[in-house]
């Protein structure tokens, strides 16, 4: 049971190189996703739907099926994942807390709650379309931005707080001095709160505008404090991710200075780097550029023991 149980942990992570058949299973489950969206997207169409109702709930019904046989599959192998001292219960409760698998059980999870729920089906369909997220597991670029988001989320909401007092004050001024003149679209704070939004994110709808000379003023500052307010998250994610992109270049720098210890790498040194490769999201071309480089500064350093007793070769 325990080989088994390894071998579907192994074919639902991540294919690794030479593993045909979880290459191929990675490929259905990711034009499975996609061909839901497309699903989802066309059942807005009232011609399509008339037309093949019967059609899009029977995908639907196999779509349900697969996606809740994947998530029973991983909660029941990903105990093969690591090594650990919990028991299984644990590690799978563990494991069912963590974001992707929570993006698992929310694939196919609307579908059973429409059982129990009095609720709009249309609305339970759209939540199908979370089943996008999914396709992150099988992107570097998006579980390296996952990373990235986890790793800066307090600094995130330290901007998006900011960013939450300066609107409520925007909005607070805009009403002290547009109330008087245009008393319809700036009747309340919460109504001109819809126009501070506009501004500071500067899209300027332009269905509320301030018109006296101070409104305008005033509505000139609050879009330069959005221009700049708002290119700080953009700072701080690309910050982020450009660090993180180097840890990771780090990281398998380090793990290649560690197999070429011994002065050579072989087989087995290859296989493992390449394992440390695809977990670290890193491309071929890439490590292959830190490889390079590393051999080529080892290779270029000139001994300064003797090989044989270990002596100093500068020792006269």
């Amino acid at each position: 049971m325990s080989g088994f149980r390894q071998r579907t942990a192994e074919l639902l992570q991540v294919h690794k190189r030479g593993d045909h058949v979880s290459h191929l299973f990675d490929w259905f489950l990711i034009s499975l996703i996609i061909l839901n969206i497309i699903a989802v997207m066309l059942e807005t169409v009232d011609s399509i739907h008339n037309k093949y109702h019967l059609q899009l709930i029977w995908f639907e019904l196999f779509s349900v099926a697969i996606f809740t046989i994947e998530y029973i599959a991983r909660v029941w192998s990903c105990i093969e994942l690591e090594e650990s001292d919990e028991p299984p219960w644990k590690q799978r409760m563990q494991y069912m807390l963590t974001p992707m698998a929570l993006i698992d059980l929310a694939a196919f999870l609307p579908f059973y709650l429409g059982f129990f729920i009095n609720a709009d089906l249309r609305t339970l369909r759209i939540f199908r379309l979370l089943r996008l997220i999914k396709l992150g597991r099988y992107s570097s670029a998006m579980q390296l931005l996952f990373q990235v988001f986890q790793r800066e989320y307090r600094v995130l909401v330290a901007a998006l707080t900011v960013l939450l007092m300066i609107m409520v004050l925007a909005s607070s001024g805009i009403y002290l001095i547009e109330h008087d003149v245009q008393p319809d679209k700036f009747g309340s704070i919460p109504a001109a709160m819809w126009w501070a939004m506009a501004t500071l994110t500067t899209v300027g709808y332009g269905d509320v505008t301030p018109i006296t000379p101070l409104g305008k003023f005033f509505g000139g500052v609050i879009t330069l404090m959005g221009v700049a307010m708002f290119a700080l998250p953009a700072g701080i994610l690309a910050s982020s991710f450009s660090d993180q992109l180097s840890r990771r270049r780090n990281k398998f720098s380090q793990k290649v200075r560690e197999a070429l210890a011994n002065g050579h790498l072989d087989f087995h040194d290859l296989r493992e780097l390449e394992k440390w490769r695809l977990q670290l999201g890193l491309e071929h071309d890439d490590a292959k550029i830190l490889m390079d480089a590393i051999k080529a500064g080892t290779q270029s350093q000139e001994p300064t023991q003797c090989p044989h007793c270990g002596k100093s070769l500068h020792e006269k």
